[in-house]
């Protein structure tokens, strides 16, 4: 057995068992106990694992079904980008209190970022302020803001085989995600989204071409049953292939999971698959299209959630932005209070807004404690620039505290 082979073999096992001891590696193995303690130690250089007395323990579990590189030469490959990196370590999860597991679900995208005094009119060319490309997606972005909301976090998304498959690999290193499942596609590249963000008020315009997002198979479903089987919440979006999102949303539901839908960009065609949803939350727009009801107000709101309960969704809960949120929960309305902010960039808004609530959820919070928590985050959210940047546990904390 090659060096390379062998240290991919204990990477697996820490990685599926979290754990694992120099003996029993040197029993597998048939080497000495000095050369797994070798082995270990370039793994915890790489950032992979942290050494502790007897063995180690994982860091970060990437599951990889390939692995990311164009060049697909081996084990070593893929450790090269994290090998820069300091290891994670529970120092600095300081001050933050990680209750509960989230699973995401989603997209990863690459957003092209474009600043403008307003948005363009038909046929117009505008100069832009300022540009930026950076990772995106619904999915990443809501795995963001679940775990700088204090959730351990699973995180399943597909890319292609081309140059913005690294970006993916090195933003969910550098992230404080806990563990992620990236997969690649043969056909199609990484997804992407062209953003325009307006200098008069901060709104936003986005076109999404979501190419390898849309290629996940019933078996890379399948291969993250056990991060969902220990997880609390399953947290999905739209993003993805309908079939795949319907599948992950039985299999949560069959396992007893609360499920966290938010219906954007919003489809008809999950509507049959509401019975097995907890929690469904469409802002105004998507409310609308999914019940037929123009919201403009809490009263139009509360007309569109009625329908979209009686489809088959438990709980609906309705993103009104700077009017805060309305929940319909077993029949009864709560009005969800926004928080002042001051607006930069509502991009990520309704992103931060459903990782909070999927990670206060996870943490065993009701869905109102829940909510308001969410609101806190996002207010944060939207002081900040970029859909990707989000607040952490400790500003929420004391905007929800402050404000309270």
């Amino acid at each position: 057995m090659f060096l390379e082979e062998r240290r991919h073999l204990i990477w697996q096992y820490l990685n599926k068992h979290e754990r694992g001891t120099v003996n029993y590696f040197s029993a597998c193995h048939g080497v000495s106990k000095e050369t797994i303690r070798s082995d270990l130690n370039i793994l915890a250089e790489m950032g992979l694992v942290q050494r502790c007395h007897g063995g180690a323990i994982i860091l970060r579990r990437s599951l990889q079904s390939e692995l990311i590189s164009e060049t697909g030469r081996g084990f070593e490959v893929l450790l090269q980008p994290i090998a820069h990196r300091k290891p994670q370590n529970d120092h600095q999860q300081k001050g933050k209190v990680m209750q509960g597991k989230v699973c995401v679900f989603g997209s990863f995208n690459v957003d092209i970022v474009a600043r403008v005094e307003r948005f363009p009119r038909g046929g117009e060319s505008l100069l832009a302020l300022a540009s930026s490309l950076g990772p995106g997606g619904k999915g990443a972005n809501q795995a963001t803001a679940a775990s700088k909301a204090g959730a351990k976090v699973h995180f399943a998304a597909k890319v292609g085989k081309d140059q913005f498959s690294q970006l993916a690999a090195d933003h969910l290193n550098a992230s404080e995600i806990h563990s992620y499942t990236l997969y690649q596609s043969d056909s199609e590249p990484t997804g992407n989204a062209i953003i325009y963000v307006s200098q008069e008020n901060g709104e936003n315009m986005i076109a999404i071409y979501s190419g390898a997002n849309k290629t996940i198979t019933h078996s890379e479903v399948q291969a993250i049953a056990s991060e969902l089987s220990s997880s609390d919440v399953l947290l999905v979006q739209l993003e993805n292939n309908l079939d795949a999102i319907v599948a992950l949303i039985e299999m949560a539901h069959g396992l007893g999971k609360t499920v966290i839908l938010n219906p954007a960009p919003c489809s008809d065609e999950i509507i049959p698959c509401l019975p097995f949803v907890d929690v469904i939350t469409p802002n105004e727009t998507e409310a609308s299209l999914l019940s037929g009801v123009d919201v403009r107000d809490l009263d139009t709101a509360k007309e569109a959630a009625l329908i979209i309960a009686d489809m088959g969704a438990k709980k609906v809960l309705i993103t009104m932005g700077s009017r805060g949120a309305l929940l319909l929960d077993n029949k009864q309305f709560s009005h969800i209070r926004a928080f002042p902010a001051v607006t930069v960039d509502t991009t990520g808004a309704g992103d931060a807004f459903n990782g909070a609530l999927a990670a206060s959820l996870a943490a065993g919070n009701s869905l109102v404690q829940a909510a308001t928590w969410a609101s806190a985050f996002a207010s944060l959210a939207v002081e900040l620039e970029g859909a990707s940047n989000m607040p952490d546990f400790e500003q929420a904390t004391a905007r929800l505290r402050t404000h309270n």
